[in-house]
């Protein structure tokens, strides 16, 4: 398997909520001392947090299922279940979180930033908090809500400042060993470097990270070589340097063409990605010209780029000329962003409840004397009702009843017998109304019955 990984879809589940407990206080010559059902705990949490000492996402290759801890089911004498566990997925800086379908979720950058992507479900309240005047020892407790199941995708950008584009064997792994401690590995073939490779320089007193792309050449963007995998990388980057490799003796190639054909693939990702290429500004590399005939090409096109606008720099990765140059002309343009930059906000988790004006519920006509309750509470509502007990499902009429789907129902027409489904689209519960039947007045039987469902 690869060393290195830059996407990886993984499948997140939060944990499911705790069960409540129906228990009953007993003891000699007390036999109903009241509910203590206690509550059911909450599903844990799955959380995605940026940690400084992942480099890759091949962690979530060998293990793309995650699953947080389950809530514990609620006990007699008024003891509560416990939370279940938070599952906790560590992440390189630069991670952006995605549904399945594409919608980014988050962008995580920084140290200890952190992205709840699925929520834990609530546990279910034990019989004791469910007591009422109406209900002194319900028979019945409310189930724990499932935590829901998520399909992600992480992509990988990585955090850069400079990015070193070119052709492969163009020399930008060599640039970044003779400019930084960086080690990569360097051979005289194409396709040598498969990974993008990062490096630290210090220009006066700037310091900033450097990143190569590797395997760009043209048709890229049409699948050929590597494709665009890699350009995302630096997508953060605040300058681009086009490496333009002077020595090479491939025919139909010079630095003017390979520019050229560098441009092109950058547009044709902008326009895949909506990624804002064209705003970079653009430093131009030309080198190898430790090599007489590159110093001497270098010579004829260095003024046709200058003539573009382009700041130029003659360099060698073999015997360092110019590199410092070029150090101090990137660390320049970066230094000039990052004052540019509005200041740096510290994290903050931002709550945005649901607001509280609106329905609770919609009734949608789905045929003939047929309908579908939307809303949260229901569906919510669904899930935490024990089918079995037919108290529960009593106290579940009760709740719809006085959240007023019984008259929105009148309202629109239904008529006896009417099909209302309530819940997910593919798991729904059928109901069949009866408008003779209502929640007041009517006495309950022993726990556990309801007379309604007699």
């Amino acid at each position: 398997m690869a060393e290195f990984a830059d996407r990886a879809e993984v499948r997140v589940h939060a944990g499911h909520g705790g069960n409540g407990c129906a228990s009953v206080y007993r003891e000699k010559f007390k036999p109903l001392g009241g509910p203590n059902g206690g509550n059911g705990g909450r599903g844990g949490d799955v959380i995605i947090e940026v940690d400084p000492s992942t480099a890759t996402l091949l962690d979530f290759h060998r293990r793309p299922v995650r699953r947080a801890g389950n809530g514990k089911p609620g006990l007699g004498s008024n003891r509560n279940g416990a939370d279940g566990a938070d599952v906790v997925l560590k992440v390189p800086d630069g991670t952006v979180v995605k549904t399945a379908d594409g919608e980014e979720l988050a962008d995580l950058m920084g140290a200890g930033t952190r992205y709840v992507a699925a929520e834990g479900g609530r546990g279910g309240l034990g019989n004791a908090a469910l007591a009422s005047i109406k209900r002194k020892a319900p028979g019945f407790a409310l189930r724990g809500e499932p935590g829901p199941e998520l399909n992600l995708v992480f992509e990988l950008k990585t955090v850069a400042d400079a990015g070193l584009v070119g052709f492969p064997n163009a020399g930008k792994s060599s640039l970044i060993a003779a400019m930084s401690a960086a080690r990569p590995k360097i051979a005289n073939y194409p396709f040598t470097t498969l990974t993008p490779n990062l490096g630290v320089v210090e220009a006066g007193d700037v310091q900033f990270v450097v990143a190569d792309v590797p395997g760009l050449i043209p048709g890229a963007s049409s699948g050929k070589g590597l494709g665009l995998d890699f350009l995302r990388h630096i997508e953060r980057c605040q300058v681009l340097v086009h490496v333009l490799d002077c020595a090479t003796e491939e025919p139909g190639r010079d630095p003017i063409s390979d520019l050229d054909a560098l441009e092109a693939e950058l547009a044709a990702y902008e326009e895949l990605t909506g990624a804002r290429m064209a705003e970079k500004p653009r430093i131009v590399a030309l080198n190898k010209i430790d090599v007489p005939a590159a110093r001497e090409l270098a010579d004829l096109v260095e003024p046709e780029l200058e003539a573009r606008g382009l700041t130029v720099h003659r360099v060698s990765a073999a015997s360092t000329e110019g590199l410092r140059e070029l150090s101090y002309t990137m660390a320049a343009v970066i230094a000039a962003a990052r004052a540019a930059a509005p200041p740096a906000e510290p994290t903050r988790i931002v709550l945005r409840p649901a607001p509280v004006s609106g329905p609770d519920f919609e009734l949608v006509a789905t045929g003939e004397n047929s309908f579908r309750v939307i809303g949260d509470k229901p569906r919510r509502w669904i899930l935490q009702t024990d089918f079995s007990n037919d108290e529960a499902v009593g106290y579940l009429a009760d709740r719809l009843a006085k959240l007023g789907i019984e008259q929105a129902l009148a309202a629109a027409g239904a008529a006896p017998g009417a099909e209302v489904l309530i819940g997910e689209e593919d798991n729904s519960v059928v109901f069949d109304w009866d408008p003779g039947v209502t929640a007041e007045g009517v006495g309950l039987g022993p726990r556990g019955t309801d007379a309604r469902l007699s």
